[in-house]
């Protein structure tokens, strides 16, 4: 089975209390991540990272406070998550190579990575038979990337002890409708055993 990992938004200015736009414990579950990518990365699957990459003046801006400028520490992913064979794919129409990579960071402006106007032929490429998602914030990033992948109708699972949510209650009613629609909710170690 082609599984493809989803890791949502790890980078420094969310995972992190110095960070512009911390996740309140995220920092926590920073270990789990590079675990959970290393570990796809050690059964030939690809890790699909998405990652804020905003201009200075980012429409987005306007909604949220400053964050993961483009370049800026804060925009970078902890060391822990990335893997060696890596690849960045803008959000601008380009051509899409993988080249052996088996992590692509895949750039967005908005809070959802399914606005990547390459992300689509990415999907076609990568062809998986199932996804396996995570990262932050549960209620918002993560269910964007869960549900555009739901709507692949390959299997989507969402793992429950490597995300971080800002609202419990929102992130709880996001866990029912995923599994509602289809959506199985994991664990790390169930999805190290299920090689």
């Amino acid at each position: 089975m082609r599984t493809v990992f989803f890791d949502v938004d790890t980078q420094i200015d969310f995972l992190f209390p110095a960070g512009a736009l911390y996740v309140p414990g995220a920092e926590k579950i920073a270990g789990r991540i590079g675990a959970l990518n290393h570990w796809a990365e050690s059964e030939f699957f690809t890790v699909v990272s998405t990652m804020d990459a905003h201009a200075e003046n980012d429409p987005e801006f306007q909604d949220w406070p400053a964050h993961c400028v483009a370049g800026t520490v804060g925009q970078s992913k902890p060391l822990v998550t990335l893997l060696e064979k890596r690849i960045v794919i803008p959000s601008s129409l380009k051509q899409v190579k993988l080249c052996g990579a088996r992590q692509v960071l895949l750039e967005k402006q908005t809070t959802d990575c399914f606005a990547n106007a390459n992300v689509h032929r990415l999907l076609d490429i990568l062809a998986a038979d199932r996804f396996v998602v995570y990262g932050v914030v549960t209620e918002i990033c993560v269910r964007n990337a869960a549900f555009g992948l739901l709507q692949t109708g390959k299997p989507v699972e969402l793992v429950t002890d490597a995300v971080e949510c800002l609202n419990r209650d929102k992130a709880a009613r996001m866990l029912a409708e995923f599994q509602a629609r289809g959506g199985k909710l994991t664990t790390v170690s169930e999805v190290m055993q299920a090689a």
